[in-house]
């Protein structure tokens, strides 16, 4: 006989709340306060592009393993440099996650270029090697793949494709950094890769952020000239700006933000692994709910967990299941549906006015409607859900989410 569910007006698994994260504390506080009080000191403004922003770019270098970085301003400009970079023809068909940011989609767009929508890996928020293969054409430039939820994709794939097709290959980091995939960081396996290092993230420059990284020092130079208007970055001789570019500059004081945050990240990381895999190793007892299906030979990094329900082996819908863990107290977002595709910015193109560019332009030799497979992705977000995790959770925590499952399984099995 199993206990009353909370919703139901039993006790709740737990009733007091999970513990904050405290990702920002003393020590990026002083390292702010060193920069304003040398500018106090100096009469001299911090800004950007200095002392503490290259120390940040060669820290968070050090930590991809070795390679060139720079910081930009969000994480949406990080995939916008790092397309820029790229240096593609308009109107280029670049494939993009079908599960994604909005802002993991956009600059494509902004970039006069075409964005292909390939669909996920039926077990995944992630795309793959299979999902992408279709969606290549005679106007294909570039593949786009995101990590989602510190999910690695499964990429030893991905790279053989690309590199079959002659397709350059941009990585998403924003929600996986650390995470790898055969031993290698993501973030190496491409020509290039974007990382967001906003609030919410694992690790901050404060409250936005971002970085181009890349181990290939041209790609380095030209990212760094477009996020910063055409600068010329590594050109010798050259005074004027050379490319067309924005201004995507991030500061001084982010990045010594950033540069403590980089200290702690590797722990930040053990630490979320650590909860994400007793988590899953719990979760093998069940019925009727698992962790997401991850690529073999991977390590995630656990930004959420990623939960799968047999929804044949329930007697209730995800909504119900979802509402019911959530009054155990646990903290529950019952769908992900981060699938630009259904947004109407994709959907009626959106984009320059009423033109419906790049589309309807004349020069492009496309379909003139975006072209997108979304089926799976519609799929896994319906038959999972995610629950919020850190790295301040401890064995309490993995205790009380691994209790709250288990309850309300045993409730709704068939």
């Amino acid at each position: 006989m199993t206990d009353a569910l909370a919703i139901d007006g039993g006790t709740p698994v737990r009733s007091e709340p999970f513990p904050a994260r405290g990702l920002i504390g003393k020590e990026e506080r002083a390292a702010a306060l060193r920069l304003f009080d040398e500018a106090a000191e100096t009469g001299e403004a911090f800004g950007y592009n200095g002392p503490f922003e290259e120390q940040y770019e060669q820290d968070f270098a050090a930590f991809m393993g070795g390679g060139y970085a720079d910081a930009v301003n969000s994480g949406t400009n990080a995939l916008f440099c790092a397309l820029g970079a790229l240096r593609l023809d308009a109107l280029s068909e670049v494939i993009v996650p079908a599960i994604t940011d909005c802002g993991g989609m956009m600059p494509v767009v902004f970039l006069a270029c075409v964005p292909v929508v390939a669909d996920t890996d039926p077990r995944s928020y992630n795309t793959s090697a299979e999902q992408i293969q279709p969606m290549i054409t005679e106007r294909t430039r570039a593949i786009v793949v995101a990590h989602i939820g510190g999910e690695p994709v499964d990429m030893p794939p991905v790279v053989e494709l690309a590199r079959k097709h002659d397709l350059l290959l941009v990585e998403d980091v924003a929600q996986a950094p650390g995470a790898t995939c055969d031993g290698q960081l993501v973030g190496t396996f491409g020509d290039i890769a974007c990382f967001s290092t906003m609030f919410g993230k694992h690790f901050c420059t404060g409250p936005q952020g971002g970085v181009v990284y890349t181990r290939d020092e041209n790609l380095y130079w030209h990212a760094r000239r477009f996020a910063d208007r055409g600068k010329p970055f590594g050109i010798e001789g050259e005074e004027g700006n050379v490319i067309a570019g924005l201004n995507c500059n991030s500061n001084d004081l982010a990045a010594a933000i950033g540069s403590v945050q980089l200290e702690k990240l590797p722990g930040i990381i053990e630490r979320r692994r650590r909860v994400g895999e007793a988590i899953k190793r719990g979760l093998a007892v069940c019925e009727a709910v698992s962790l997401g299906w991850q690529p073999p030979g991977s390590e995630c990094t656990y930004w959420f967990l990623r939960l799968g329900l047999d929804l044949e082996r329930l007697c209730v819908d995800k909504h119900a299941f979802c509402e019911a863990l959530a009054a155990e107290g646990i903290p529950v977002t019952e769908s992900y549906r981060a699938i630009p595709a259904e947004r109407p910015w994709l959907r009626d193109k959106a984009t320059f006015g009423e033109s419906g560019f790049p589309w309807t332009c004349s020069d492009y030799t496309g379909p003139r409607e975006p072209q997108m497979r979304i089926g799976n992705a519609v799929r896994v977000t319906d038959t999972h859900f995610n629950v919020a995790v850190h790295e301040q959770y401890g064995e309490r925590e993995i205790k009380d989410i691994l209790a709250a499952v288990r309850k309300v399984e045993a409730a709704y099995l068939r």
